[in-house]
């Protein structure tokens, strides 16, 4: 396959933009499978999760059409809807990256510091979520409102602003994923870790509310990292019998 090594800091924009040099010069033809993520990413020398926010974009640009459970296909036109570069910026692991870092500490910090009419609004918002947990843009909005209701009990305005500014770093890039792989089920499982934040943060245990937080958005990232082909499953090596020792000549016993 006539595929370029990238290095492993190149962001997903440049991965993108090789697949689709070679979707238009016609190495992938239209209604065409592309080779499985785990292959694009070893010929690509990156990780799976780049392959995946490439793949994302060649989608939203409309060169590819991602089946998940089947595998990712070349358009039937393969021709461009957008510029490839309309959706620049981070992409959504590397923003999940930089959300695991902050808004960990900003958890902690709201352990201490944290009032009680801090910790009724969080609960609300749980709550609020679990009414809301089939309205796909409601619960977003509710989602958002919690963990800026966190870095508020910060009582630091600077971190309220920079927890909005991540969040509104999620562009379209982001929806496409959550499109593909968020479920109702899975959203009470965000419920589940946002009551456990909330509980660590109501008992004044830091470490607590930094771990709950960081298990929150890791397990974000594995929902996003689910394989689109369905080829995740794990094949146990059948076991090979050891070859037996040579059995030692038996000696003649001496006579007596």
């Amino acid at each position: 396959m006539p595929l370029q090594a990238v290095e492993p800091r190149r962001l997903y924009r440049q991965i993108a933009e090789q697949i689709a040099q070679l979707i238009a010069s016609g190495e992938f033809l239209p209604g065409s499978r592309l080779p499985a993520e785990r292959e694009l990413a070893a010929s690509l020398g990156v990780s799976r999760a780049s392959v995946r926010e490439a793949i994302i974009s060649l989608e939203i640009s409309g060169l590819v059409e991602v089946r998940v459970g089947t595998g990712i296909f070349v358009a039937a036109s393969a021709v461009p809807r957008q510029s490839a570069a309309a959706d620049e910026g981070p992409g959504p692991f590397e923003l999940l990256d930089a959300r695991k870092l902050v808004e960990g500490e900003i958890a902690a910090l709201a352990a201490v510091s944290s009032q009680p009419s801090d910790l009724e609004a969080l609960r609300q918002s749980v709550r609020a979520m679990e009414s809301g947990i089939r309205d796909f843009a409601l619960r977003e909005a509710i989602d958002r409102e919690f963990h800026l209701l966190i870095a508020k009990a910060t009582r630091n305005g600077s971190l309220e602003l920079v927890v909005a500014g991540l969040w509104d770093q999620r562009a379209e890039l982001w929806g496409r994923m959550q499109q593909h792989f968020h479920t109702p089920e899975l959203a009470l499982k965000t419920i589940e870790d946002h009551d456990a934040i909330v509980g660590a943060i109501a008992s004044r245990d830091a470490e607590g509310a930094r771990a709950a937080m960081h298990r929150h958005l890791a397990r974000v990232a594995r929902e996003f990292q689910r394989g689109v082909d369905g080829s995740r499953r794990v094949t146990t090596p059948r076991k090979v019998a050891r070859p037996r020792a040579a059995a030692k000549p038996r000696q003649p016993r001496p006579r007596p």
